[in-house]
């Protein structure tokens, strides 16, 4: 297996962590994802769009940030769909500001709003928390849909990585609650808490390792990771039941940790007779896209997804 050359030459410009691969701890990955990701957006340009801060509250009562990113003002005449969106980070890293450069690029490329909601991470948040602090938007956004001229019936749940997990239970308690969603959109998505050990042709090429995968489930569920006692509105693959789920975009990397599960969750959805857009893109890692923004495997796959967007 072979990586793709300008990804490659974009990663060997990094400056690599001075801990030996495999051997991060949580603190180590939220800042180093701290330090990386203001380098790896500079590239990206900074649009010029309507951002505002709302708030709601979570299952336990606490406030959970949304920041609305719109390419207009309020037009009470037109409804548009809209994003709710969860940044990556491994369920232990990131923020929305860290990563307002991709949502703003998304939004001023595709009309279509955004609100990015600044879920609580672990190892401060457990379990079911960062998923209810996500879903708290998704509900907030449909309650709000008249004020800020969206269409209810097209509202998606979108992120990355561990945001696309987190959109993913979003989609799951969505459905469970009667809430509508369009479309869910997993970019690489960490699904399964159960992946801690990487395939050998693809682990020389990993930027998101089997320990780190460890780390951050460990953040969430501690002793629970791999028990039986995981409920799917931590970790989307335990589910059981797809039927009645929102269609799906999922995309992947084929160097990437998460390959084998977003296959299986793909699947699993066709198998319930959900409809779902799967694309494994070869010589691509984990991040693939943030690390080489200038690419023309970028570009082409960002336009994809705009795609999937309009689709809304």
């Amino acid at each position: 297996m072979k990586m793709d050359v300008e990804l490659g030459a974009a990663l060997s410009e990094l400056t690599q962590d001075d801990e030996p691969a495999g051997t991060r701890t949580w603190q180590e990955i939220r800042q180093a994802t701290d330090e990386m990701y203001p380098t790896l957006t500079r590239a990206l340009e900074r649009p010029e769009l309507d951002e505002r801060i709302y708030e709601a509250s979570s299952v336990d009562g606490a406030s959970v940030a949304l920041h609305w990113f719109s390419p207009r003002a309020v037009d009470s005449s037109h409804r548009t769909a809209a994003v709710v969106h969860a940044h990556g980070g491994g369920m232990i890293a990131g923020s929305v500001a860290l990563f307002a450069p991709y949502v703003r690029e998304y939004v001023a490329r595709s009309g279509v709003p955004f609100l990015s909601v600044d879920y609580r991470r672990g190892p401060e948040a457990s379990g079911e928390l960062p998923g209810q602090d996500v879903f708290a938007g998704t509900r907030w956004l449909h309650d709000h849909a008249a004020q800020l001229g969206v269409d209810p019936e097209r509202i998606a749940v979108m992120g990355e990585s561990a945001g696309a997990g987190l959109a993913a239970v979003s989609a799951i308690r969505a459905r469970d609650a009667g809430l509508p969603v369009a479309r869910q959109i997993l970019i690489y998505p960490m699904l399964d808490d159960r992946t801690v050990t990487s395939d050998p042709h693809t682990a020389p090429f990993l930027t998101w390792s089997a320990n780190d995968n460890r780390v951050g489930w460990n953040a969430v569920l501690g002793d629970r990771r791999g028990t039986d006692g995981v409920p799917a509105v931590i970790a989307p693959a335990r589910l059981d039941d797809f039927s009645g789920l929102a269609p799906a975009y999922l995309e992947v990397g084929a160097l990437d940790l998460f390959r084998d599960e977003t296959v299986r969750y793909a699947s699993s959805l066709w198998a319930a007779g959900v409809d779902a857009e799967l694309q494994v893109l070869p010589g691509l890692t984990h991040g693939w896209d943030q690390f080489a923004p200038t690419s023309r495997v970028r570009a082409a796959t960002l336009e994809r997804r705009v795609r999937i967007l309009h689709a809304i």
